[in-house]
């Protein structure tokens, strides 16, 4: 077996739980299984230990991520990600959280969580996997679907605007934010990896297919045209810097968007502690 191939495959044994229900649920050709990979590649060149990594997630196609994977894992109720791994955090504030998620499951019943954690810039990594739709439930439109685009409740088009997940992010307090594609595998892995050891509430969001249903849909064809597209349409944030509104009408800026020192949330919460405790 060549090198890189053994590589691979150390790492598929390594983390992935070969008797949850393989192959995955997924449907064929679905970006969530590039984000895994990407995901214990970043794991696996930093070297953390398997019993002090903890990865919780929701609802949602994205959200059966952990049930594969082989760390602590917790798969929780609809948008309620971020307050179980805030939980974790508080209670082992030296373990290495993540939270997989969706666009529908973080921003719509999960958007008030996501909001909280980027402002208290707790230290969790959230993974945040953006297809536009809600996947798993059968189509609906969700916070990020394009205006005009349809789905099975926007049959005639979207009339509502959408969000940007990086933005509402820095907007509400995150610390690092980021944006990849299923397409810039390699970015997304090093990008991953700079969030997780970034101190702070760090936001990664994938851009990825769903050609079962926002595909199929819009008519954006299979999942080798859907990717393709990602590639055509991204670009690089310095490149972004030097463009104009117009020029970037259609696109979608991609790299480290921001990144700062704020302090620390359970940091913070341990000098209130130190400071009440009766000596």
């Amino acid at each position: 077996m060549a090198t890189a191939e053994k590589q691979k495959s150390d790492v598929v044994l390594k983390y992935l739980r070969p008797k949850k229900k393989f192959p995955s649920v997924w449907c064929p050709g679905c970006g969530n299984g590039i984000v895994m990979g990407a995901f214990l590649r970043a794991i696996d060149k930093l070297g953390y230990d398997k019993d002090n990594v903890a990865v919780v997630s929701g609802i949602g196609c994205s959200s059966r991520l952990p049930i594969y994977l082989d760390f602590h894992t917790l798969h929780t109720t609809h948008g309620r990600a971020l307050p179980f791994a805030t939980g974790v955090k508080f209670a082992r504030p030296g373990m290495k959280v993540i939270v997989i998620t969706g666009d529908g499951d973080a921003l719509a019943i999960g958007g008030n969580h996501f909001i909280h954690a980027c402002r208290r810039n707790i230290d969790i990594t959230a993974i945040l996997i953006n297809n536009y739709i809600y996947g798993m439930t059968g189509g609906q439109g969700s916070p990020t679907t394009p205006s005009a685009a349809i789905s099975t409740t926007t049959p005639y088009g979207n009339a509502e605007k959408h969000f940007d997940p990086c933005d509402l992010a820095i907007g509400a307090g995150a610390s690092f934010v980021a944006r990849a594609t299923v397409y810039h595998t390699p970015q997304m892995e090093r990008l991953i990896g700079e969030a997780l050891e970034h101190r702070g509430f760090s936001l990664v969001e994938v851009i990825s297919n769903c050609h079962t249903y926002f595909g199929r849909l819009n008519r954006q064809g299979d999942p080798v045209a859907m990717i393709k597209a990602f590639k055509d349409n991204a670009v690089a944030k310095a490149r972004a810097e030097k463009m104009t509104a117009e020029e970037l009408k259609g696109k979608f800026v991609i790299g480290g968007l921001y990144r700062s020192d704020k302090t620390e949330f359970c940091d913070e919460y341990q000098k209130v502690v130190d400071a009440h405790l009766v000596k």
